[in-house]
């Protein structure tokens, strides 16, 4: 079935009935190891750790999915709209390194932020894509933490601010598991 017999509502609904359960729970593993990364490597590692990590959680959510019934990469799968403008969010997430990178070559401590901040944006569309608020939230509260944690933790930036995206993870993917409860 293509995408064009299903109205745009139709598939909207079929997309926000989904789990969402895989790209969290990539992006919580990953951010964990990067917190991890911190406390016992030198920031030389823990850079590379952040760079190769971040790049990865698309990658690693693909292989989560098969464990989460969600199985990305299901080709039997209905064609859904939604699916295209998701990897259009994960692209702009993407083009914000040339954000990032610029910062980390002038104070290398910037990078938790930028890149915490920056890929924390494509969780704005996916609030509208769902109607629901938990993007916002995200997207919004993991802004407010990691600017507050950068300024107020500079000696920690590469702990503290990863262990908070892995809490606003956590958080965010029990509201994830409610929402449908609650719709």
């Amino acid at each position: 079935m293509e995408y064009i017999d299903r109205t745009l509502e139709e598939q909207r609904v079929e997309f926000s009935n989904r789990k969402f359960l895989a790209t969290p729970l990539a992006g919580l593993i990953v951010w964990l190891l990067i917190g991890i990364a911190g406390l016992i490597y030198p920031p030389k590692i823990t850079v590379w750790v952040l760079f190769i990590g971040t790049g990865s959680i698309v990658y690693l959510g693909l292989f989560i999915s098969r464990f989460t019934g969600e199985n990305f990469l299901d080709k039997t799968k209905p064609k859904n709209t939604f699916d295209n403008l998701f990897l259009f969010a994960v692209g702009q997430a993407v083009l914000v390194y040339s954000i990032a990178i610029p910062f980390f070559l002038i104070d290398y401590t910037s990078l938790p932020m930028t890149i915490g901040i920056l890929t924390g944006t494509m969780w704005m569309p996916f609030s509208w894509m769902v109607k629901h608020w938990v993007g916002v939230f995200h997207a919004v509260v993991r802004t407010v933490l990691v600017l507050l944690l950068w300024y107020l933790l500079p000696e920690h930036r590469f702990v503290a601010i990863p262990f908070a995206i892995v809490l606003m993870y956590v958080i965010t993917i029990l509201i994830l598991r409610s929402r449908n409860r609650i719709k």
